[in-house]
């Protein structure tokens, strides 16, 4: 049988979007990559964005890339989709999603364009000229030097293969402006993500504009609790949501804020705790302290107490 398309798998997701990190083996191996997203799967994942944010696409080589969305493919075996990133410049992030496309993905996820501030017109032609270039639907993300005005969102919500619309801004007043923008002048099913860092944490604000889809960085580490957090959002059981809110997600928030990058290298070593030699972070990332490391394991046992109503 056919699988659906890609936003009807996504509109609502049985399990959290998986991210994973990337394992960087001394011999080059995605062995341990693939093992990643196998158990990520295995444990409830309704989806794999491989090779994004969390995945440290900065970080790959074109081959290393290559490699790993063919991994992650084999590894989901067509049970959910698999998202790869693109970004750069236009003319590589076209390159980037045709290699994604005979890797066998499902959709992409478009990065912001390399280092430029560019103008509406001109990031509205980036990305159309993705979505054009391969059969993939894609998902724009919009974060850093990508901000969007909602007619230009309109515009991508108009574009031929365009479904969706990742935020990892975090300005409620812009998305709110663009939902509505969207709704009335581009009506259909356009879909929206909660991208900003640890979505957990703010993504009651963003059900209340009707975005109910996010990311999940804690599922590569803490599956369990990402779970717990996913289904007590899905069936309104707001104590649970309150708990882990306040007792792991809010102190994993501070925790995150006390270094750079931690977004990413703190959930590579959250990986690694669990016990998955993931690797370091590349450069220019670099390594949470140690002490920071404590933290983070004394924190994630507190999440995991929480959920057995122990804390």
């Amino acid at each position: 049988m056919t699988p659906a398309p890609l936003a009807a798998r996504l509109r609502d997701p049985s399990g959290p979007l998986f991210f994973p990190v990337t394992a960087y083996g001394p011999d080059g191996s995605v062995d341990v990559y693939r093992a990643h997203v196998r158990e990520g799967v295995a444990a409830g994942a309704a989806a794999v964005f491989a090779c994004c944010g969390t995945g440290e696409f900065h970080a790959l080589l074109p081959e290393e890339f290559e490699a790993c969305v063919r991994a992650a493919v084999e590894a989901a075996g067509g049970r959910v989709p698999v998202v790869a990133g693109a970004g750069y410049g236009t003319a590589l992030a076209v390159r980037y999603a045709r290699t994604a496309e005979e890797a066998g993905a499902d959709g992409l996820l478009a990065m912001p364009p390399y280092l430029v501030r560019a103008g509406q017109e001109g990031l509205l032609r980036h990305y159309r000229e993705i979505a054009s270039a391969t059969a993939l639907p894609v998902i724009v993300y919009q974060r850093d030097n990508a901000v969007f005005t909602p007619p230009t969102v309109v515009g991508l919500a108009r574009t031929e293969g365009v479904i969706g619309l990742k935020d990892g801004l975090g300005d409620l007043d812009l998305m709110q402006r663009i939902v509505s923008a969207v709704r009335t002048e581009a009506p259909g099913d356009f879909l929206y993500f909660n991208g900003l860092p640890t979505a957990e944490q703010t993504q009651l604000a963003y059900r209340a504009l009707g975005v109910t889809l996010y990311s999940s960085a804690v599922f590569c580490f803490a599956p369990e609790i990402a779970l717990a957090f996913h289904r007590a959002l899905r069936s309104g059981d707001e104590a649970t949501v309150r708990r882990l809110l306040d007792g792991f997600y809010r102190p994993f928030v501070e925790l995150r804020a006390q270094g750079r990058g931690y977004a990413v290298s703190l959930v590579k070593a959250g990986v690694r705790l669990r016990g998955l030699d993931v690797g370091e972070v590349r450069p220019p990332l670099h390594e949470p302290t140690e002490d920071h490391v404590k933290q983070l394991a004394r924190l994630i046992e507190r999440g995991h107490a929480l959920l057995e109503g122990e804390a």
